[in-house]
């Protein structure tokens, strides 16, 4: 062997040796530590390139859907709102499932999912950079508990309400509409059924919020979705119940909105139309609550409701609708035992 190749080999060991050492070095000292990941992932249909529209939305706007199945007709009057630009959905959990099926709905000039999965991310440049271009923002279903701890407090809820102030048409679905009233149930020990929470309006399961976000029209609302195929009239009149109980809004402020499967309600400038095929519930109470203490059951009489299940609206803030397009009845719980003043004792 030449004894140029005996030197060779022998830095080449000494060079792999010293290199293995600076690797450990600059490991412990944190500069070649692995690369931290975002806490998010991006989707991106349609123009990478910013939309610029030549003016906002003359009015607020705010979409609620009540989960199952969505409503083409929402989303679709969204993007009407908004005059177009771009369809921004978060959400902490899933993909890009919305991208395609709102884009081939057209008007857009792209839509962009950003799934925001830890608090380092909602305070990202990035993901803030997207929100704040945003002409439209969609809140996915998932788990309400995920969007309070992960984003409440946030440059996220910044930006979020940043674009609140801009008219830009807002919106969510199932746990994305539990989170845009004033008050919010967040399932942070979990859901909470109709029976249970009658039985005790503050049992462990019954975690609400307040003002987390509050989307236009919705001052003094607390909403829920899937009230038919869930049966959660019961939990939403208690949700109600223990706003008033807890001091957060009076009794002539208080209000309650619930929505069946299927079902949106477009809010434009405080007037709300009903698109789907399902019934949009609004409550109003009359009195504060009789019984609502922890370990008894709820007494809570003559909650008024009005059921918008036609093409008519319904004007938030008069808490009224025009022409009566609404069912109009009146709930109570006596015990922990809902009773409807409808015939035959109806609920819905």
């Amino acid at each position: 062997m030449d004894i140029r190749d005996c030197a060779n080999k022998s830095f080449l060991r000494l060079f792999a040796h010293l290199a293995l050492v600076a690797a450990a070095v600059f490991t412990a000292f944190g500069v070649l530590a692995e690369p931290k990941p975002k806490g998010y992932e991006y989707y991106l249909t349609g123009n990478a390139v910013d939309a610029v529209l030549p003016q906002r939305p003359p009015s607020p706007s705010t979409l609620l859907m009540g989960g199952g199945p969505d409503v083409d007709a929402a989303f679709k009057w969204m993007i009407q709102k908004a005059g177009g630009g771009d369809f921004v959905v978060i959400r902490v959990r899933g993909a890009d499932g919305y991208n395609q099926y709102v884009y081939d709905m057209g008007g857009i000039d792209s839509i962009e999912t950003l799934v925001i999965k830890t608090r380092e991310a909602a305070s990202d440049p990035f993901v803030l950079d997207r929100i704040k271009k945003a002409e439209i923002l969609f809140i996915a279903g998932g788990d309400q508990s995920d969007y309070i701890n992960l984003w409440k407090g946030t440059a996220l809820e910044t930006a979020i309400n940043e674009l609140i102030g801009r008219n830009a048409p807002i919106g969510g679905t199932s746990a994305g509409l539990a989170v845009l009233g004033q008050f919010d149930f967040v399932a942070l020990n979990g859901t909470v059924y109709s029976d249970d929470a009658l039985a005790d309006p503050y049992n462990r399961r019954m975690t609400l919020d307040r003002e987390f976000l509050t989307a236009p029209g919705l001052n003094g609302v607390i909403a829920d979705a899937h009230l038919d195929t869930r049966d959660r009239m019961g939990r939403l009149l208690t949700f109600l119940a223990r706003t008033i109980q807890d001091q957060w809004v009076s009794v002539e402020s208080a209000r309650g909105i619930g929505l069946d499967v299927e079902t949106a309600l477009g809010i434009d400038n405080g007037i709300a139309i009903r698109l789907g095929v399902g019934s949009a519930y609004f409550l109003r109470p009359t009195i504060a609550p009789t019984v609502c203490q922890s370990g008894q059951p709820l007494t809570f009489r003559n909650v008024m409701v009005d059921r918008l299940s036609g093409s008519g609206s319904f004007h938030l803030g008069r808490w009224t609708s025009p022409g009566n397009g609404t069912t109009k009845y009146d709930l109570s719980a006596e015990t922990g035992v809902l009773v409807s003043s409808q015939p035959g004792g109806g609920i819905y």
